[in-house]
């Protein structure tokens, strides 16, 4: 039986939703490296967070990843919650993220995706969040 956003929500209300990434295709991409277990951390501008945005990952909450479509992808259970500079960014935590091939090649990526966003800058501070997946909807 496959289980409704909502019937997920019901059953973990303290749960957050979000998607991966800012188009459907890497959605997909990052949702398949989750799947696979390459994929065990994640970043976003801090500033994505509080007033007005999305609450703040805490250790030990379930949140749901969604597909583009807004469909319900996975459930992840936050196990570590750090923050940063964007220039301090390590190759552990990269490595972690399973989407890079080395810091360089995360420092074009994410600097591309938050220029985008249009908070782009090399001293703005990061949430970086280790997870663990706890189940897959597909």
């Amino acid at each position: 039986m496959t289980q409704t956003l909502q019937e997920i929500i019901d059953a973990n209300p303290e749960a957050e939703t979000f998607r991966f990434g800012d188009s459907p295709e890497l959605c997909a991409q990052i949702l398949a490296l989750v799947r696979s277990g390459k994929k065990t951390a994640t970043c976003e501008a801090a500033s994505a967070y509080g007033k007005g945005g999305d609450a703040w990952p805490e250790v030990g909450r379930r949140d749901v990843a969604l597909n583009w479509d807004g469909t319900p992808a996975v459930m992840l259970k936050t196990v570590e919650v750090s923050t940063r500079r964007f220039s301090d960014m390590d190759e552990a935590f990269v490595a972690a993220q399973g989407e890079f091939r080395d810091l360089a090649h995360w420092r074009a990526g994410y600097e591309a995706y938050f220029r985008r966003a249009g908070v782009f800058s090399e001293d703005m501070k990061i949430m970086c969040e280790r997870f663990k997946l706890v189940e897959d909807y597909a």
